[in-house]
């Protein structure tokens, strides 16, 4: 590797970093990072830190998990790829197939289709949706209802059923045929209540009125994250999506659930869907499938539509889709060893006992500083939305959560923020101890902001 001082230097000359403007990264380079271990990273300049985002909601089983990095290795000895197109396959993705119509039994999910990360799993959910209706001879139904606040992706499919503007406005125009209900937000929504369950019944309604409106012959699926991660931590009322699952079934409409963040333990129930009692027809996962040690997703598939699929005698049954690395045997062996470790460490399980203990830290930062708007989480989803008058809702700017962000990491936690929201997503592995690190980080980084 170069010597410091070259990297510090050459830092985004040459790199265009996602989700940033090339001007900015050149002005306030992006801290380097380094190395890690367990639920920490080092940057650069050897200061080490806990990583409350978790990488980017990913690392679900922390930087040192030996069983998925020798996963790894081993298959690179083996078989380092094979092309999974018509006519050849490898031992490890057959194996990871059946683990997964396991693992997603209880979802009514047992087929797979893989892909290289969560927008690859997006666009083949969307792709899917709109054959599966063809098949069925309902060519029409090629429209998608998506949720404003809602994040899928940066595929032009996924960035046509967003629901942030961010993500959509400079590469507009994007897919015709897609349609935003409100997002099921307690804290800002256009219903004038903060009931959850009024919140849901309205969106039902307003559901009911554009399916009305569109034709329902017309709509191919509903897509929705059970809990709405980069939007800011959208925790839905428990009726909201079995209310969504009912209209869709009564509409023939698909029910697609992005669980990219969700799948696998973060909001304490190993899916999202499972979270709220909910069936989906569709999943899409990536992320912590192999946590994030090997770019993979998979969609997973119900019986309902992989019926129609395969029972199809026209080539509009083939699935005239795919990737390269789809079912790539390096991602499927991380796979592999990553689903075994996610359960024997039950992290669901201490995604949901920490993650009770991180909101009520987090409430009590509320009660404390002026700057907390809102409190919301499930599991290991959090967030805090700053604001700068609490009567108005008027959130932060964002020099304060920049304030909030570099101070929390001398504090010694990496937090990340979005918009008016310092969101928090780390290790599912994560204990006690750390929980507290992450609250007394955030009252440092809060105090300095309110210090300004």
């Amino acid at each position: 590797m170069r010597e410091t001082n070259f990297l510090i230097e050459n830092n985004a000359r040459h790199l265009w970093h996602p989700m940033a403007h090339p001007a900015e990264m050149q002005a306030c380079p992006p801290r380097i990072v380094n190395a890690a271990e367990g639920v920490e990273i080092v940057d650069i300049h050897g200061k080490k830190v806990l990583d409350a985002v978790g990488g980017l909601w990913n690392v679900n089983l922390g930087y040192s998990s030996d069983p998925v990095k020798k996963a790894i290795r081993d298959q690179l000895d083996e078989l380092p790829y094979y092309s999974t197109f018509r006519g050849t396959t490898n031992s490890p993705l057959i194996e990871l197939s059946c683990e997964l119509a396991e693992w997603f039994k209880e979802d009514g999910l047992t087929r797979s289709f893989f892909t290289s990360g969560g927008s690859d799993s997006v666009e083949t959910c969307l792709r899917l949706a709109r054959q599966y209706h063809k098949i069925n001879g309902q060519p029409e139904r090629t429209k998608f209802v998506a949720l404003k606040k809602g994040y899928h992706g940066t595929h032009f499919g996924g960035a046509s059923v967003n629901g942030n503007q961010n993500f959509r406005r400079n590469y507009e125009p994007l897919l015709p045929g897609v349609f935003h209900l409100p997002a099921p937000w307690a804290y800002r929504n256009p219903f004038g209540t903060s009931d959850g369950a009024e919140i849901a019944a309205a969106i039902g309604r307003l559901f009911e009125e554009e399916i009305a409106f569109q034709g329902a012959d017309t709509i191919a699926a509903l897509i929705v994250e059970p809990v709405l991660g980069a939007g800011g931590v959208i925790v839905p009322h428990a009726t909201f999506l079995p209310l969504m699952r009912e209209i869709c079934d009564r509409h023939g409409i698909l029910l697609i659930a992005d669980e990219v963040i969700t799948a696998f333990g973060r909001t304490g129930a190993w899916t999202g869907s499972r979270l709220w009692g909910v069936k989906p027809d569709l999943m899409s996962t990536a992320k912590a499938i192999t946590n994030g040690y090997y770019p993979f997703g998979a969609v997973m598939i119900a019986d309902k539509v992989a019926e129609v699929f395969e029972s199809s005698k026209s080539g509009v049954g083939t699935i005239g889709h795919g990737y390269t690395y789809s079912g790539h045997p390096v991602g499927a062996a991380a796979a592999l060893a990553t689903l075994k470790e996610t359960m024997r460490l039950n992290v669901a399980g201490n995604a949901a006992a920490r993650g009770e203990e991180l909101l009520h830290g987090l409430k009590t930062l509320e009660n404390r500083h002026e700057l907390v708007g809102d409190v919301r989480g499930k599991g290991l989803m959090c967030a805090l939305e700053l604001v700068s008058d609490r009567a108005k809702k008027t959130p932060a700017s964002k020099e304060v959560l920049q304030t909030v962000q570099d101070a929390a990491y001398e504090a010694g936690v990496l937090v990340r923020t979005s918009g008016p929201n310092v969101i928090l997503s780390p290790p599912l592995v994560i204990t006690t101890q750390d929980v507290a690190r992450i609250v007394d980080a955030l009252d440092a980084g809060l105090a300095a902001a309110e210090g300004r």
